[in-house]
């Protein structure tokens, strides 16, 4: 490359989200504020709601397509396929966490430049470079090393603005709060990013190598300002882990409440950290939080010791009982599939469920998932999953793996297929757990079990939640 492209114009620069859990997306707002303030104009499309704009991708120069997650890489794949077609000169960027786990596939055919960790400076970088006439592939992305590997990220404290969210769709676009019949639009912030704790399956210490960053209070603080007087009234803390910084937290909510009374909050906390600051809990109560998503992921100690979760199953009991006596929710999140779990296994988390009245609680989708074992995944350096281990299936973005329990595969399949069509009907999901029942009893070939107790009836209080069910 010898000559600059400016790339000052507007829409020369084109930020694409994927999919963000049904939020307004902060993978195109934030790095459109950090490009605005350097001086660009950059454009955005929300995949997750809006359809490709072909006018938009030929007017681009260089498009930078947002992948924090497993199912928004397979949509940016796509996309970027088709950006190739409309448009053969635009420079294509793929960042996020799942863009540095998988940059060795998606280098060359699908992007130029791969970034991840506090990536929106380098994203700033790039684009200047461009205008430079400098090749932007030259300083990228690091050569991938072996595993496990160091953080092969950006991770650069940053100097945070406020997200640029004037030109994504509106807020009711986007995931509500269903509390007491209402639905009402909530908006979506992170106080922090990245995470101190190596849990083995997560996506996010391969790239950040157990570090966290704080936002700046005053930056999340007038980010909530703008999604309220866009009509928000919940607002989800999206960050990795509410609590890596407690004090941090309790000083933003505090503030939060004090400013919007009315406002109602949710985030996400590891067991480990409800149960150790359980004196928090009832201010955050106070402040109005109604639920904390968690990371239980399982109930056997033997799954979790092999995920390195920092819990175990009495833990999950007592930070329970904690989020109870405050009067908070707790929607667990759960991999019922891994190589160490059983059929008894599963069997006992069905009864654990329903015996705690955590039905309304639990999203069908959840008794259905998998273990990913992404690229550069901790797990690949642990002699735990090597017997069950298989290939690389670089387009799928994972490693394959076999259970040594040909059931288990099975009922997986089996459930993945119920709750998918379940979803799609809209059916209640006490039903839907009545059936998901059934069926890993007949696969476990056993009688349902004496004095097991019947769903909740049709029509009954429902626990706030969000109305997008997937949370991983």
């Amino acid at each position: 490359m010898t000559s600059g492209i400016s790339l000052r114009a507007p829409g020369a620069i084109l930020l694409i989200s994927c999919y963000e859990l049904g939020h307004q997306p902060l993978g195109a707002a934030w790095p459109r504020a950090f490009l605005e303030r350097a001086g660009y104009a950059p454009d955005t499309l929300d995949l997750a709601v809006e359809p490709l704009d072909e006018a938009k991708v030929r007017r681009a120069r260089l498009a930078g397509i947002a992948v924090p997650m497993h199912t928004a890489l397979r949509i940016g794949t796509r996309a970027a396929e088709r950006i190739r077609e409309l448009n053969p000169g635009c420079l294509i960027v793929f960042y996020g966490l799942y863009a540095l786990l998988n940059q060795d596939y998606l280098l060359g055919p699908f992007a130029e430049a791969v970034l991840g960790g506090e990536f929106e400076g380098a994203l700033v970088r790039i684009a200047e470079r461009i205008e430079a006439g400098e090749d932007p592939r030259a300083r990228c992305a690091a050569p991938p090393p072996p595993p496990p590997p160091p953080p092969p990220a950006s991770l650069d404290r940053l100097a945070f603005p406020v997200p640029s969210r004037g030109s994504l769709p509106g807020l009711t676009r986007y995931v509500s709060l269903s509390r007491d019949g209402r639905l009402t639009p909530a908006g979506y912030v992170e106080a922090s990013r990245g995470c101190l704790h190596e849990c083995q399956q997560s996506p996010i210490p391969p790239v950040y190598g157990g570090r966290f960053f704080a936002v700046p209070r005053d930056v999340v603080l007038e980010d909530v300002r703008r999604l309220v007087a866009a009509g928000a009234g919940h607002i989800t803390f999206g960050d990795p882990d509410f609590l890596n910084g407690p004090g941090h937290a309790l000083k933003l909510v505090r503030a939060l409440h004090t400013e919007f009374p009315a406002l109602t909050y949710d985030f996400t906390a590891k067991i480990e950290h409800i149960v150790r600051h359980r004196e928090l809990f009832p201010e955050f109560a106070a402040t109005r939080c109604l639920f904390v998503v968690s990371a239980v992921e399982s109930l056997s100690d033997v799954v979790l010791a092999n995920l390195e979760k920092g819990h175990t199953r009495a833990d999950v009991s007592v930070a329970l009982d904690i989020l109870r006596r405050a009067g908070i929710t707790l929607r667990p999140s759960f991999v019922p599939f891994t190589p160490w779990a059983t059929l008894d296994d599963y069997l006992d988390l069905l009864g654990f469920l329903e015996r705690e009245h955590l039905l309304d609680q639990v999203d069908p989708v959840q008794l259905a998932i998998r273990l990913l074992v992404p690229p550069r995944s901790l797990l690949l350096s642990r002699p735990g999953i090597r017997p069950f281990l298989g290939p690389l299936d670089a387009a799928g973005f994972t490693y394959r793996w076999t259970h040594p329990d040909p059931r288990m595969d099975a009922l997986q399949r089996d459930i993945g297929a119920l709750v998918e069509g379940a979803a799609r009907a809209a059916e209640d999901p006490a039903v839907t757990f009545e059936r998901v029942r059934s069926v890993a009893y007949a696969r476990a070939g056993r009688g349902r079990p004496r004095g097991a107790l019947h769903a909740p009836p049709p029509v009954r209080p429902m626990p706030p939640r969000l109305t997008e069910p997937w949370f991983c």
